[in-house]
């Protein structure tokens, strides 16, 4: 059985927009769950708000993939948060590189997936198109910087992964349809 630890904002924690007080969908529902549900080992590093601008925070994230190691793959799906605060794509792009760079040097997986976060839409948390065309935007760095670290890339922006009322987290159905998809991409025997 294949170990996979997934690093990400809250739809990799799964939280459910619907909720009154922040809660997460059940776990049949979040994709990574529904990964594991498919026959992977899987260790969730969600975290509501988490940004991949926040370079402290790196060689903690680092160290969280190295205490549950020996890893084959870690996916990573962050970018959306540090869009919404004013980023650009490229300097998401650029903090991105900084992370995966640290994963490759401290070897803290066999395999590195770095995975474009879905489009924004416009919603309660996505006011104006320049947003949205940022959020475009970045699934093209980052295929660029998956290339050049000669790491595996997907764009779930290629999905059609629905999102709630906000224009940011996914639905029930999107979490659903992205942890199939995700299973598809991995090029891995389970």
């Amino acid at each position: 059985m294949k170990t996979i630890a997934c690093l990400g904002d809250s739809n990799t924690f799964g939280f459910d927009p619907q909720s009154l007080w922040g809660e997460r969908y059940p776990k049949d529902v979040r994709w990574p769950d529904r990964l594991a549900a498919a026959g992977f080992r899987v260790h969730n590093f969600g975290q509501n708000g988490l940004g991949v601008s926040r370079v402290a925070a790196h060689e903690v994230m680092v160290w969280q993939l190295e205490t549950v190691g020996p890893l084959d793959a870690v996916v990573i799906m962050l970018g959306s948060n540090d869009l919404l605060m004013g980023l650009s794509a490229k300097e998401t792009a650029r903090a991105m590189e900084n992370l995966v760079s640290l994963i490759l040097e401290k070897k803290a997986a066999e395999t590195v997936w770095l995975i474009a976060p879905p489009v924004l839409k416009p919603g309660t948390w996505v006011q104006g198109e320049a947003v949205i065309e940022e959020s475009r935007r970045l699934a093209e760095e980052y295929r660029r910087l998956a290339e050049e670290k000669e790491i595996g890339f997907a764009d779930a922006g290629e999905w059609g992964i629905p999102v709630a009322y906000d224009g940011v987290h996914f639905t029930g159905e999107g979490h659903r349809r992205f942890g199939e998809k995700l299973n598809n991409s991995l090029l891995f025997e389970k």
